[in-house]
Order: C-alpha cells, then sequence, then structure tokens
C-alpha cells in the first residue's frame, strides 16, 4: 500500500469495532495484511449525538492511519454500538462516509461483529449479551435475520442490565415482605458494603452510588444462584431460555434449524463462561436445533467488522486466513 497522502489501493478496508465502552480500529490491506491498529473512547449517539459520536471514532481512526501511513482507505466496514435498527445504520452511514476515510462504507450493529468474528464464512447466528441483549443472523448471499434489540418496547429481556432490574426487584420485595425469601436480600446490599436493601435503593436514587454500578449486580446474580437460591437460579435459567428463543428464531427466518450452523455467544456475560448458564443454553437449544453447534467468542470483534470488509471488496480467502491469523 502506498505512503503517500490520499493513496489507497483497491481492496483495503479500514474496520471499526465501536461499544458503548470503547472502539477499535484497524487497516487492512487487500493481501489481508494488518496495516495499523488504533483505540478509543465508546460510541454513544444517543447521550452525544452522531457527529459527537462519529468524532469520538476519528480520533481512534486517525491514530490507526498514521500507523498504516494512508488517508483512505478503499471501503469501511464499521460495526456500531447503538445502530440497532437499518434506518439508524443509514444515518450512520452518511455520518460516517462524510468524513472521508474510505470510497464506500457500511454501517452494520455491532452484534454482526461478533458473529464474523467466529465463523470462516458469513453464515450462522450470533447472541450478544452485556448490558443487554441482542442477536443477529446471516447468511453468504446476503440475507440477514436481527431484532430491534431497543429494549422491553422491542420485546426484549435480558443481559447484564435486565438481570440486575430483576435481582434488584426480587431482593428489595424480600425484604419488605411483598415477595418470598432470597438470598439476593443480603448479597445485593453486602456488595455495596451497606447493610440492607432500603440502605442501597436509597444509595442508588440519591446518586451516592453511581447508578453504573448497578450492573455489577449481575456477577452476584450466578453466585448466589451456584449457592441454591431459588430465585437467583430462575434468573439464570431465564436469561438461558431468552437465549435460546433469540438463536432458534434466527436459525428460523434463515432456513439453518435442520441444517448445520454455529451459534456464538458473546458479550461479557456469556463470555463470562458460567456453566449453568451457557450448559443449559446448549442444552435446550439442541431440542430445536440439533444440529446447531454452540460456542463462545473470545476473539476482538474488531476482526469481525475487518472481515466484512474483505467479503464487501471480495478479497480472497488467504487474505482472510492471513487476517484471521493475526487475531486468533
Amino acid at each position: 500500500m502506498s505512503t503517500a497522502a490520499g493513496k489507497f489501493e483497491a481492496g483495503s478496508v479500514l474496520a471499526i469495532d465501536a461499544g458503548n465502552s470503547k472502539t477499535d480500529v484497524a487497516v487492512i490491506g487487500a493481501d489481508g495484511s494488518l496495516l495499523g491498529t488504533g483505540r478509543g473512547g465508546g460510541f454513544q449517539p444517543p447521550l452525544v449525538g452522531v457527529q459527537a459520536a462519529v468524532d469520538v471514532l476519528a480520533e481512534a481512526v486517525v491514530r490507526a492511519m498514521r500507523v498504516a501511513g494512508v488517508d483512505a482507505v478503499d471501503h469501511v466496514s464499521a460495526c456500531l454500538a447503538n445502530a440497532d435498527l437499518p434506518v439508524e445504520e443509514e444515518e450512520l452511514a452518511v455520518a460516517v462516509q462524510a468524513r472521508g476515510w474510505g470510497r464506500t462504507t457500511e454501517v452494520r450493529n455491532d452484534t454482526f461483529a461478533i458473529l464474523r468474528a467466529g465463523v470462516d464464512e458469513p453464515r450462522g447466528v450470533a447472541v450478544v449479551c452485556g448490558a443487554g441483549i441482542n442477536c443477529v443472523g446471516m447468511l453468504p448471499d446476503g440475507r440477514t435475520a436481527r431484532f430491534p434489540a431497543i429494549g422491553k418496547i422491542s420485546g426484549d429481556w435480558g443481559g447484564g442490565g435486565g438481570l440486575a432490574d430483576e435481582a434488584m426487584w426480587f431482593a428489595a420485595r424480600a425484604e419488605d415482605g411483598r415477595g418470598g425469601p432470597t438470598a439476593l436480600m443480603h448479597a445485593l446490599p453486602a456488595h455495596f458494603g451497606l447493610d440492607s436493601m432500603y440502605a442501597l435503593i436509597e444509595a442508588l436514587h440519591l446518586g451516592r452510588i453511581p447508578a453504573v454500578r448497578q450492573h455489577e449486580v449481575a456477577p452476584l446474580v450466578f453466585s448466589v444462584s451456584t449457592g441454591g437460591d431459588a430465585v437467583a437460579r430462575s434468573l439464570v435459567h431465564r436469561l438461558a431460555d431468552e437465549v435460546v428463543a433469540m438463536a432458534s428464531v434466527a436459525l428460523g427466518r434463515l432456513g439453518l434449524l435442520d441444517e448445520e450452523a454455529p451459534v456464538l455467544l458473546g458479550g461479557s456475560v456469556l463470555a463470562a463462561g458460567h456453566p449453568e448458564l451457557n450448559d443449559r443454553i446448549a442444552n435446550r437449544l439442541a431440542e430445536r436445533a440439533p444440529k446447531a453447534t454452540v460456542r463462545v467468542v473470545t476473539v476482538a470483534p474488531v476482526l469481525g467488522a475487518a472481515q466484512l470488509g474483505l467479503d464487501r471488496v471480495g478479497a480472497s480467502g488467504e487474505a482472510h486466513r492471513r487476517l484471521r491469523g493475526r487475531y486468533v
């Protein structure tokens, strides 16, 4: 690839994987070589606006392009958090394209990066469970399956945030008598150094404990469930069943329920490897899609964004293998 300002070779790709907390960028040559990388802050257009959010991407992009010695690429493949609907992907694609980083631009939801990072061809389904929950599927012919994944209004339940909310609800009612007993009533406030659910509720409500720390509750649910608590176990099982429901529906939409197909699990909750959760997912999914193979994706999702970019420019299989070898 030429290092002259503004020059680029056909087939070069700028890959962007941007989540709520961080952004990873990679510049890829047409032969699959990794030419430069960069890292930046989280991508949150709902909070700061589209242009300010793309400014955050720009910081990482500039670093990666500087290392690669280029000012532009052939194609930009951006997998972005908060691009939940096709109309949002289109809006963000216009904003990214306007920066002049590449000849063409494609924006997808960041769940597609998890999926493509975990497979050798664009075929299969991925369920991501971090703060929230989402699921996508794709086939080599370009067909996809997806959900709005906006939250409760789009029928979603789960993720670390969902688990935390439910755990707080059950623990609060256990303490004040409206609900049945659960060890969560003691485990949650103890984690924050408090002696009661009332004290925890007050601290969260008044901001003495930042609301973002409520996500720390999710790992406690698994710990309490392992200890035999029926309420915590019911939440773990409900999350597993939700993952299976999303995956099986996506497989069905793509005609893969009765075929061998990968189901990739990603995000902090699923990647943590909680046996009670992941084993139930595998067992329940086997009932609905007996030929599906379940595995956890731990490789950096920016690989998936890069592979999607190489798909788009028609890169060779050798280019894909060379790039994957840099990450796996």
